[in-house]
């Protein structure tokens, strides 16, 4: 049986490649696809407000669209400018973030904010003092940080987001040198996994773009192992989320209903689309696809 304190989704929403896959084409009139993934996960990763701050009217506006379902949560990725430039903030910065996500924070449907540092971010002193200014600046809210270099993976780090209550991201990615290994890490009441993929071949490559990156479908015999782990988390946590990042042509949503299955051992909602375009999902949705229910 699943835990009821966990979440299942995907990193995003809104993905060109998704039409005719994940979502009926043409769309039907008032297609909403926000409002259609809340009807089959209780969580989406808000990937929007890595490249710019939300207008707190688009906060409220992706409140709206998912009142359908009361236990759903959205979690929200950390404007890069904080993560990957990391020079030149100012309060001003700080403060526009805040008040763009806050819409979502004061209708309870915060999950947390998810701080993703790329490779290039170090264990270093300097490093763990630019944390400690992030936590500071953001400590309001439930925070999650997502490391991706193996530098990071040690007791001094895991007991200093213990002390500062941020939770750990333990993500799946390909098994390179110096890339963070598998973990099943636990520093706050937030449980966190990430799935990425395992493109080993386009991972590093400079010419590679986002969806060669993320072109990834997990087999059954990969999620496996990770069932485990998500147990194992959501044991120690008060909330976990289980976000799926390998979005490319759904695959992502494959994968999130798959793990949903996995755990709940339940049949699960497919949509149609996606039944056409990944048939083995046949044998875990249930019947009929419950479509029309989610217009």
């Amino acid at each position: 049986m699943k835990p009821q304190n966990l979440r299942i989704g995907t990193a995003g929403w809104s993905y060109e490649d998704w039409e005719g896959v994940v979502y009926p084409h043409p769309r039907p009139r008032g297609f909403d696809p926000l409002k259609y993934l809340s009807g089959c996960f209780d969580a989406l990763e808000i990937n929007n407000t890595f490249y710019r701050p939300p207008a707190p009217d688009i906060s409220r506006n992706w409140v709206r669209r998912v009142e359908g379902n009361p236990n759903f949560r959205f979690t929200l990725k950390l404007h890069n400018k904080f993560t990957h430039a990391r020079e030149d903030i100012t309060s001003d910065d700080v403060s526009v973030f805040k008040e763009g996500i806050q819409p979502i924070a004061d209708s309870g449907r915060l999950g947390c904010v998810l701080i993703q540092f790329p490779w290039s971010f170090r264990f270093l002193p300097s490093g763990m003092h630019y944390l400690e200014k992030l936590f500071d600046w953001f400590g309001e809210y439930p925070m999650v940080v997502e490391i991706r270099n193996a530098a990071w993976n040690n007791d001094q780090f895991y007991r200093y987001l213990l002390e500062r209550g941020v939770g750990f991201c333990n993500i799946d990615q390909p098994r390179l040198r110096g890339l963070l290994d598998v973990t099943q890490n636990v520093t706050s009441p937030t449980g966190y996994v990430r799935l990425h993929g395992r493109n080993y071949e386009s991972w590093f490559r400079e010419d590679a773009g986002r969806d060669e990156r993320y072109d990834y479908l997990y087999s059954i015999e990969e999620l496996e192992p990770w069932i485990e782990r998500i147990r194992r988390i959501a044991k120690q946590a008060l909330d976990t989320y289980v976000i799926t990042n390998n979005h490319y042509r759904g695959q992502a949503v494959v994968n999130a209903l798959q793990i949903e299955h996995l755990l709940s051992e339940e049949q699960v909602d497919v949509p149609e689309p996606l039944l056409n375009s990944y048939p083995e999902l046949k044998s875990l949705a249930k019947t009929p696809p419950r479509q029309k229910e989610l217009f």
